[in-house]
């Protein structure tokens, strides 16, 4: 969900889970097969090279017998393609975060329209009713579209006269038969965010119909996806037929997308997950709380999560918004936890983004957010004790953390946890994470991917990512996160017009201009106005400059985002070598009210440390026998504010004879994880050389683990 987007500002280890290499480059490919299928050339062949069985041509599966009379039209023809590549992998496009329900969201009456209704497209694409009878009483969409006089006409089916479209924010953007359309022209997983937020909702310039409570909500939201799967499956006849199948392991996405169907993906982006908002920095929820919440969403069959989003909660900070909406989002921040953002001068390449100082708008008297010094992007919050609790949590359960919308500072400090258990699970789905983060993500194994930016913007974005995606052998894919209050490219926002009829990136399914009872919406003139326009989408990409190169790379998307989630899947935490072995130090500080030895390093608990003594010596050490020679890879250091700035980690068979097997001299604290070529060894050592302050050394826990 975003309230408008702002592009951000901008040593490999060999993983556990061997992944294929992709096998899906561009369209060429598609049109010469399709060529050779039509004469009969591959005929022996066609499961193989993803092609439809000649029973499913015959049955015309893709065409549904009960479409009701009166619907938007798809405009497009063709088989679907089904199957897989030569090498197992499946192909399509992947949009990774969007809302189709956000309209049970909010209050009810956020959202205007419904992506279904057993009563007909009348009664889905219909405005709010405080919206009539010209949109002046539309208090919040008035604030954040943009329409120059506040006023639009309400009325949707079948006229459409004022939406949807890219500037307004709160009318239905993701129909059925829209995602159909989506569906018909490549695209194969579908994230659906179930997606709320309290303060909004709460905000005394919006209406509602029913509790704001976020938990609620989200609930409500699942029941309804499952609603929409069972409505589509009656209109292509019975249960399990039709296109839209939600999934819960990557093993039934796969079978959906081989299928020729569409895999759709539950995740959660809410502001306080588990009720854990923060009033005046004190935590509203318990570890308690956020288990029962996870165990919760597990249930529902949520696949991936944001810890935060919006406003800083009791988990973690946020990445502010910018510009006006950033001012109203502060607001918000404001109403729900009795305090403004908080901002410093950030200590790396990685910032949060800049606040920008807009007024705050009429609309929201009383509010006097504070001024913010430009050199001060970061956000002082990061991802608090009990976020880390959450955190670990979520990878406890095998789910994928989305670290878009965090802090830098809460961002990185995630991506430290997930590299100490070398947990694969990490995506970014719209554009909200720091550029600098990514290589990080990818060596993790996680899976990145782009907010539909004009075209030539996105465009832009692929290309700065080239290189860490082709050595890390990653697809692409586009968050396109309609109904989550973000504006998209209008008509006119790129120089190259996509001409009509065009063939999609599948490379044999037709696309004409689509039309919604008396509205014909074009691209080029209407912009990316609903989610059934990313077949026109992503040919205005490939006309703008991305070519072929970049349609292989979306239509690998859907393989890159399984490998992430299978690998995360199949994830088992790596057991502590170091828990409970003896341990020794050069040094320990003498306090006569706590111990600070060694062994307090490798105790298993987070709450305590080992703390050298004589503050001005260096080097200093921490060494642990492992009992025996163990294969070990990886070593984790979770280091006190007293951290090394420059140190080594050494490991030897007799704890005399030592070998260095990875250092550094830009050590910044936290938690740190060397990895390294496997190696067998007893004894491992941290030697430290340069402090970060003017203490000693400090390390709350050492972490070895085996190759």
């Amino acid at each position: 969900m975003a309230i408008d987007h702002a592009r951000p500002a901008r040593a490999s280890s060999e993983r556990t889970t061997v992944r294929r290499r992709r096998g899906w480059r561009g369209r060429g490919l598609t049109i010469a097969l399709a060529a050779a299928l039509a004469a009969g050339a591959l005929a022996t062949v066609p499961a193989a090279l993803g092609t439809a069985p000649a029973e499913a041509a015959a049955a015309g599966w893709w065409e549904p017998p009960n479409r009701p009379a009166e619907d938007v039209e798809l405009n497009v023809s063709g088989e679907p393609f089904t199957g897989t590549t030569a090498n197992g992998e499946v192909r399509g496009l992947i949009d990774s975060h969007t809302h189709l329900n956000s309209n049970e969201g909010f209050g009810g009456h956020l959202i205007c329209g419904a992506p279904f209704s057993p009563n007909g497209v009348a009664d889905a694409l219909k405005d709010c009713p405080e919206h009539y009878p010209d949109g002046s009483a539309a208090l919040f969409e008035n604030l954040v579209s943009g329409d120059a006089d506040g006023k639009h006409d309400p009325v949707g089916w079948p006229t459409f006269t004022d939406w949807p479209k890219t500037t307004s924010m709160t009318h239905q953007a993701s129909y059925y038969a829209w995602v159909e359309r989506a569906w018909r022209g490549g695209q194969r997983i579908l994230v659906n965010d179930l997606v709320t937020n309290g303060v909004i909702c709460s905000l005394p310039i919006m209406p509602k119909d029913r509790s704001c409570d976020e938990m609620t909500a989200i609930r409500l939201e699942a029941q309804k996806a499952r609603e929409m799967e069972s409505y589509i499956d009656d209109i292509y006849g019975g249960a399990g037929k039709g296109f839209f199948r939600i999934v819960t392991t990557p093993a039934e996405a796969r079978s959906v997308i081989e299928q020729g169907k569409l895999a759709v993906v539950l995740g959660v982006e809410m502001s306080e997950p588990f009720g854990c908002k923060m009033i005046l920095d004190v935590a509203q929820c318990s570890k308690a709380d956020i288990d029962r919440g996870l165990d919760e969403f597990a249930a529902m069959g949520v696949s991936s999560i944001f810890l935060c989003h919006k406003f800083d909660n009791a988990l973690c900070g946020v990445r502010f918004d910018p510009g006006t909406q950033g001012t109203i989002i502060n607001i918000g921040q404001f109403y729900s936890t009795g305090t403004y953002w908080k901002t410093e001068a950030c200590t790396g390449p990685h910032h949060d983004n800049p606040i920008g100082n807009a007024p705050p708008p009429e609309e929201l008297p009383g509010a006097e957010p504070p001024t913010y010094p430009s050199e001060a992007q970061c956000n002082t919050r990061g991802l608090t004790s009990l976020g880390e609790y959450a955190l670990k949590a979520v990878m406890a359960r095998n789910m994928m953390v989305e670290v878009d919308h965090m802090s830098v500072k809460a961002a990185g400090r995630t991506l430290d946890i997930l590299e100490a258990d070398d947990y694969p699970g990490v995506l970014s789905s719209h554009s909200w994470m720091d550029e600098n983060w990514t290589e990080r993500l990818y060596k993790l194994g996680g899976f990145k991917t782009s907010y539909p930016h004009a075209a030539e913007g996105f465009i832009e974005e692929w290309q700065d990512g080239a290189a860490l995606r082709e050595q890390y052998d990653k697809g692409y894919g586009v968050g396109l996160d309609f109904n989550g209050i973000g504006g998209h490219p209008g008509g006119g926002s790129s120089d190259v017009t996509v001409e009509y009829p065009f063939t999609a990136a599948d490379g044999t399914t037709v696309v004409e201009r689509q039309v919604s009872g008396e509205r014909t919406f074009d691209v080029n003139t209407d912009g990316f106005v609903h989610s059934g326009l990313l077949p026109d989408y992503v040919e205005q990409l490939r006309l703008a400059g991305g070519g072929d190169e970049l349609v292989g790379d979306l239509m690998s998307g859907a393989e890159s985002y399984l490998q992430t989630w299978e690998a995360t899947a199949a994830h088992e935490s790596s057991q502590n070598l170091a828990t409970g072995k003896p341990a020794w130090a050069s040094s320990n500080e003498n306090n006569p009210f706590t111990s600070y030895a060694a062994s307090r390093a490798v105790d298993g608990r987070d709450n305590t440390r080992w703390a050298s003594g004589n503050w001005g010596a260096s080097p200093q050490w921490l060494r642990v026998d492992l009992g025996d020679s163990q294969p070990i890879s990886r070593v984790s250091v979770n280091w006190e504010s007293a951290a090394a700035k420059a140190y080594e980690v050494q490991v030897s068979d007799d704890a005399q004879n030592w070998r260095t097997v990875w250092s550094t001299t830009a050590g910044n604290g936290g938690l740190d994880t060397a990895s390294f070529a496997a190696t067998s060894a007893r004894h491992v050592r941290v030697l430290c050389t340069e402090r970060t302050t003017n203490y000693g050394y400090s390390i709350t826990e050492l972490g070895v683990f085996a190759g």
